[in-house]
């Protein structure tokens, strides 16, 4: 894959989106029809299966997070598959996407992490709702990037999508790109609360055009999280804005996703959509708590032919 460079964004540019119709009913064939397009069996479905865990932001957001369990989390992070089962199929070296926390955790992870190049993603801007003043949302930006955050994953207004209001919208996205700095930045539409798939579209360029390296479904905790007929408008707006500017910009389904079956499907959609360069953890990642364990429960099958029971699986 070619090197991957920020996106810069763009000047606000209403009429790259503000036309934008979308034909609901053919969205969701579309979307219902690529679970099936490719039958993936046996070494293809594990290579399949090895690449959802790479791509995975391994979370905790709980409110009784402590350092001991994002230290655990951590450990997961670093060792995701149990190595007796890497081994039998030849790799090594395997790990998640990132790790995601809450600022105040963000310097116990990155001491957990250590050298092993794992990133450490932390959520921001008055996570999940985003319902504070600015300035108090941008001062937790610069705090978990002090803290040493690599990643930050940021809420929007969504009042600001619900009225149009495109440039207000625009603004604050391009101040938290601002106070992200060196970081990385994932703007979370929360799409579930955004009404109708044209939002999705529109919110998707104003975010990419205020500069968001990837632009993501959901915080999880919304009534509906992501959906595959979501991902694939937010993943026709990503091919837009590459043929407009030349940048990829990545992409991140969050909540919902709990299988194998879903990790694949959601892969299909990439590879489909956006190309193979999308199958890359630069470029696509899975925001999930739960799902690794039923990626590993696949990979003992394929190595042992049976499902290894739960506590004998490496757990965080």
């Amino acid at each position: 894959m070619p090197e991957l460079t920020s996106n810069p964004g763009t000047a606000l540019t209403p009429e790259w989106f503000d036309q934008i119709r979308i034909n609901t009913p053919a969205v969701e064939r579309r979307a219902a029809s690529l679970p099936a397009r490719r039958s993936i069996k046996k070494d293809y479905q594990a290579a399949w299966v090895l690449n959802a865990v790479r791509c995975i932001d391994l979370t905790t957001l709980a409110g009784d997070d402590t350092e001991d369990r994002v230290a655990r989390l951590c450990a997961k992070a670093r060792q995701p598959i149990a190595p007796e089962l890497l081994a039998a199929m030849g790799i090594e070296g395997l790990t998640t996407g990132a790790v995601c926390v809450y600022p105040t955790m963000v310097a116990a992870a990155k001491r957990a992490l250590g050298n092993s190049g794992v990133p450490v993603a932390s959520v921001a801007t008055g996570f999940p709702a985003g319902l504070m003043p600015l300035d108090l949302r941008l001062a937790e930006i610069r705090y978990a990037v002090d803290q040493g955050a690599d990643e930050i994953d940021i809420v929007i207004t969504r009042a600001h999508v619900l009225q149009a209001n495109w440039a207000a919208l625009y603004d604050e996205i391009r101040a938290m790109r601002e106070a992200c700095g060196p970081a990385k930045m994932k703007a979370i539409l929360a799409t579930g609360d955004l009404k109708s798939l044209e939002n999705v579209a529109r919110a998707s360029h104003v975010a990419m055009q205020a500069g968001a390296d990837w632009i993501k479904t959901s915080t999880g905790k919304e009534g509906v999280n992501a959906t595959l007929p979501v991902s694939l408008v937010m993943c026709r707006a990503i091919r837009d804005y590459r043929d407009r500017t030349g940048h990829r910009v990545g992409f991140k389904p969050a909540g919902g996703l709990k299988t194998a079956k879903d990790a694949i499907a959601w892969q299909v959609l990439m590879r489909e959509e956006l190309g193979r360069d999308w199958l890359d953890p630069r470029l696509f990642r899975i925001g999930a708590s739960s799902l690794l364990g039923d990626l590993e429960r696949q990979i003992s099958h394929h190595v042992t032919g049976r499902y290894g029971a739960a506590h004998r699986l490496t757990m965080a």
